[in-house]
């Protein structure tokens, strides 16, 4: 069957054989799956859930029923106090920004422990100059490296902490375009932990984007006050054509609102002119989804591992996010295996991607996404910057078997350069 796909039957065969070998794997994903289902439909039949939720609001949206339940059902999967669920956000970084703005005031420190932010958040904050940045406001930023194993570097967090007042420290999970690690939901807990040792009061913001779902626990259930993530990641399903959360505190999640939309009326306001059902069928159907896209990032690291190809995590790796990393080590590599991935996409699938200068990124990226939605990256999809070590990052998949098919026209195309 796979040949009127163009893949080769050798290859095929490949694939089956290394299918076997991560079996006890994958059912390990399939645990993490069951729990994550049963916390999800828990939180909808505990909100009663129904067709009414399903209805649109328009204008001011004042009353609107269905918005009111979707953030109940999230603030419960998440364990929070509240949350704050639009398809006003249009990504992730939009939800992270209007957090960090919501939070901050002049004179006060941001302190990221995971290094660097994603390099979208470099113009928000200010590494990179902009007039609307935090930094045009007065609002000052600081960052500590994770220690070279990928652990965190406690001791420099905690005499930072005893040093000056840090309003909001920020923690990364996914690794962006860095190298480094991803972060576990045991590291964090461990992290976090340390911090309140020293101030308590401190605000400990997680960008969550890309490990919704991986593992039984969320950042609120260690200690985190606050959690941001985007709906055309894990949480969506590829069934949410946009929008993204903000889950934790009330009062946090309040602040957040007002920024988003205005003071005084905060989650009172806000259309959703018939997004609900998208939302809502999303996160049923987030936990099978974000499993087959574990699955589909297991199965690459194995096969590009066993070609010689450095990748992080390895396959039998506990893993944090849904994102595999290939160390493709040339342009040529790195740009093959993106147009391999195009190939075995839904969409666009004739299409021939190239790096290019994309907004808010300092280098030209190639970026690989035939989805339905635009910028998912719960489907299929693949990028990297065009720098050493010309790293891809791969992640998605709505279904393992499409995924598999995605995986393998990515490795032929790029044995064929």
């Amino acid at each position: 069957m796979y040949e009127m796909l163009g893949i080769k039957p050798e290859l095929e065969a490949w694939a089956k054989e290394k299918e076997e070998e991560l079996s006890l794997r994958f059912e390990e994903v399939d645990e993490v799956c069951e729990y994550n289902s049963v916390k999800v439909l828990h939180a909808l039949q505990q909100n009663h859930i129904s067709e009414i939720h399903f209805g649109s609001t328009s204008g001011y949206g004042y009353n609107d029923v269905g918005r009111e339940a979707i953030e109940k059902v999230f603030a419960q999967i998440f364990r929070a106090e509240d949350a704050l669920v639009r398809g006003q956000f249009i990504s992730g970084t939009h939800a992270l920004t209007v957090a960090l703005f919501a939070f901050l005031r002049p004179g006060d420190t941001l302190l990221s422990i995971t290094g660097k932010p994603y390099d979208t958040l470099d113009e928000v904050i200010g590494i990179v100059d902009n007039p609307s940045s935090l930094k045009s406001y007065g609002v000052n930023f600081e960052q500590i490296d994770l220690n070279e194993d990928g652990s965190f570097a406690i001791e420099k967090i905690q005499e930072k902490l005893k040093e000056k007042k840090i309003k909001v420290i920020e923690i990364q999970r996914s690794k962006g375009y860095s190298t480094r690690k991803s972060i576990g939901i045991q590291a964090l807990e461990e992290v976090i932990q340390k911090i309140r040792e020293v101030d308590k009061n401190v605000i400990i913001m997680i960008d969550n984007c890309y490990c919704e779902f991986v593992a039984k626990q969320e950042p609120i259930e260690v200690g985190a006050d606050v959690a941001v993530g985007s709906l055309i990641k894990n949480l969506g399903a590829g069934i949410a054509p946009n929008g993204a959360y903000i889950v934790g505190r009330k009062d946090l999640v309040e602040l957040a609102a007002e920024r988003l939309t205005v003071p005084g009326e905060g989650k009172e306001v806000g259309p959703t002119l018939g997004i609900n059902k998208s939302f809502l069928q999303g996160i049923f159907m987030a936990p099978s989804v974000v499993a087959a896209s574990l699955k589909t990032a297991i199965l690459a690291s194995k096969l590009l591992g066993d070609l010689g190809y450095h990748v992080e995590p390895e396959p039998f790796e506990e893993r944090a996010d849904i994102v595999q990393t290939i160390y493709m080590q040339s342009p040529e590599k790195l740009i093959a295996f993106c147009q391999g991935i195009q190939m075995g996409s839904p969409v666009d699938s004739m299409s021939i991607p190239e790096p290019w200068d994309m907004p808010g990124y300092t280098d030209k990226v190639i970026m690989a996404a035939g989805a339905f939605t635009q910028g998912s990256s719960i489907e299929l999809s693949c990028d990297g910057p065009i720098r050493p070590p010309y790293i891809a990052f791969l992640q998605g998949g709505l279904t393992y078997e499409y995924g598999k098919i995605g995986v393998l026209k990515a490795i032929q195309n790029m044995k064929g350069i």
